[in-house]
């Protein structure tokens, strides 16, 4: 009996070291995980666009510091603010006074003051990079100064007409094969590179041009002198038609680069475009050459879907995987426009999903929309960010690219 509970005794005792042991190791392994976890969340692109459309922040220098101070406690990194948007620029620009015939938008809290200034200044002071964001691109309002100034810079549809509504707005697109309005953009890129202490620039989905435009009398010259005298395709989606168009805008980002490096070599060249297959169909913009080719040094993909599954649908197309192995690969996240609120839960999952698929980070469009219009309270709102964004992290480290394998040599300019 007394051996029968010596040998019990023995059994547990070694029960209870076994059990001992797998729960160290659990931990341990548990401890890992989460240390892993926190390494890779230290480093994470955390930005949000900062627009002059239904937000006031951009009018005053008060807006400017509030929104800086509000999303430096809230541990982002990185601001994308408008600078180039209803056909003005945002800050004082002698390139613009010079086309345009005035020098910045005539909204009342833009007047004497310099709001680019004012943003790089503040955002540097709290550790945020700032990334001026060209937002309207090639595409201008039909009534803006700089169409009915320059209308031989418009380009057109084969009907001739030339306006393109985008919601209740009439826009009109500049035509990017004219070498004035390719001089006038890369004119606005320099200034703004040589005048502030950016750490890039943004370019988006309107830096191309809807595949419908093209039929103006200058690209059609262009186009004859390039293919022995042939003239487009009526349709204007026909392959090689669009093809061409591309090659073209092609060639001016390379331009882009090579004016921006000339000047600020460590200036990050960051792209917001749409997913490629609606992307270079619809708006002739091959981002994937341009990444292959290392004109641009960051992307934040659109991947504006509130049903989960089309949005993690996007993230694992081919080239968007191998891009991301490439250069920093972040995901732009629709977090609601005014009249169409996003949930912040489908906000925080959309950002759960990006961590997952281990992409470089996220951008918000846009700052308003984080906290206003939905149904949730702007605290709760914030709250939630707060949680997603609990300790700080440090933007993606690009490296500089040097945009090596050039294109072949550029058409003959027609006369």
């Amino acid at each position: 009996m007394g051996q029968y509970h010596s040998r019990t005794s023995w059994a547990i005792y070694l029960l209870v070291a076994i059990f001992s042991l797998c729960s160290i190791l659990r931990f341990a392994q548990f401890g890992a995980a989460a240390s892993q976890s926190e390494s890779q969340s230290a480093t994470e692109l955390r930005g949000v666009w900062i627009t002059n459309v239904d937000s006031e922040v951009l009018f005053s220098q008060k807006g400017v510091q509030d929104a800086v101070n509000r999303l430096s406690s809230l541990n982002f990194n990185t601001i994308y603010p408008t600078i180039w948007q209803g056909g003005y620029t945002l800050y004082p620009s002698p390139a613009a006074q010079m086309v345009i015939g005035r020098a910045v938008d005539p909204t009342p809290g833009l007047q004497g003051r310099d709001m680019l200034q004012e943003m790089v200044e503040t955002g540097h002071s709290q550790g945020l990079s700032v990334i001026p964001w060209f937002e309207f691109g090639f595409m201008a309002p039909a009534d803006s100064e700089l169409a009915r100034r320059h209308p031989d810079w418009l380009t057109q549809r084969r009907d001739e007409t030339a306006i393109k509504p985008e919601g209740i707005h009439e826009r009109v697109w500049l035509n990017p094969f004219h070498p004035d309005v390719q001089q006038f953009i890369l004119d606005l890129i320099t200034e703004v590179v040589s005048n502030y202490d950016i750490d890039g620039i943004q370019f988006d989905d309107h830096f191309g041009l809807p595949v419908e435009f093209g039929y103006d009398p200058l690209t059609i010259k262009l186009y004859q002198a390039d293919n022995a005298g042939n003239s487009p395709a009526d349709e204007y989606y026909e392959t090689y038609w669009v093809r061409w168009r591309a090659d073209q805008l092609n060639r001016f980002m390379e331009r882009v680069f090579q004016t921006v490096k000339a000047i600020k070599p460590n200036c990050i060249l960051s792209l917001s475009p749409n997913p490629f297959h609606f992307a270079l169909p619809a708006s002739l913009q091959d981002w994937f050459t341009w990444e292959r080719r290392g004109w641009v040094e960051e992307i934040v993909l659109q991947v504006y879907r509130p049903d989960m599954e089309r949005f993690t649908r996007e993230l694992g197309r081919t080239e968007v995987e191998l891009a991301k192995h490439h250069i920093p690969f972040a995901i732009g996240i629709m977090s609601g426009l005014r009249n169409d609120p996003t949930a912040i839960e489908i906000v925080a999952q959309q950002v759960r999903e990006t961590r997952q698929q281990k992409f470089a980070g996220v951008s918000f469009f846009f700052y308003e929309s984080l906290w206003n219009w939905a149904k949730e309270s702007p605290e709760q709102r914030q709250a939630e960010i707060q949680k997603l964004f609990s300790t700080p992290a440090v933007r993606p480290a690009v490296k500089p690219s040097k945009g090596a394998v050039p294109l072949s040599p550029p058409h003959q300019s027609a006369n």
